[in-house]
Parts: structure tokens; C-alpha cells; sequence
């Protein structure tokens, strides 16, 4: 499969970005305003034919979040129930 024009382009920026920053598949999804499926397909599927190379250290970035999701997951649980819990003290404490 030959990809020309701005879809290559398009592959080889989003897979530039999502090495160069280790950023999630979510965060250059947000970054270039398009889907989330659109920027895993252009990396996983599209990017191997047209830049094998970067293909390689962009896998390398995906594998590694990956590993370390459930561990960002945990932590974004953390966050939100210390932040409703701070909430709820405030309001607490401003009634005394």
C-alpha cells in the first residue's frame, strides 16, 4: 500500500510528535484536533510502509505507555476523590 501526499504527511508529524514529547495516543489526538483512532491507525498501520524507522521508535513510545496505563489510571483516581475530599473539608470548615 503506497500512501502519498498530506496522509504521509499527516503520519510522519503525528508519529514525529508522539516520539519527540512521549506523549499518549489522547494527548496528539488533542494536540492536532482529530480522533484518537485516527492517529493509532496512522501510527500502527500506515507509518510501517512509509517510514519504518520512526514506525520503530513510535511503537517503542506506544508499547511504553501501555505498560504504564493502569499506573496513570490509579493515580488520576487518587487525584479525583483527594479533590472531592478537599472540597467536602472546605465546606466543612467554612460552616464552623
Amino acid at each position: 500500500m503506497l500512501i502519498h501526499g498530506p496522509e504521509r504527511e499527516r503520519c510522519e508529524i503525528l508519529a514525529e510528535y508522539l516520539v519527540k514529547n512521549e506523549a499518549t495516543v489522547r494527548n496528539t489526538a488533542n494536540k492536532f484536533g482529530i480522533s484518537k483512532s485516527t492517529v493509532h491507525k496512522d501510527i500502527t498501520e500506515k507509518l510501517k510502509s512509509i517510514n519504518g524507522a520512526l514506525y520503530n521508535e513510535a511503537a517503542r513510545v506506544l508499547y511504553k505507555n501501555k505498560s504504564e496505563r493502569h499506573i496513570r489510571g490509579g493515580i488520576a483516581t487518587k487525584n479525583k476523590y483527594s479533590n472531592i475530599r478537599n472540597k467536602l473539608h472546605k465546606e466543612n470548615c467554612s460552616d464552623v
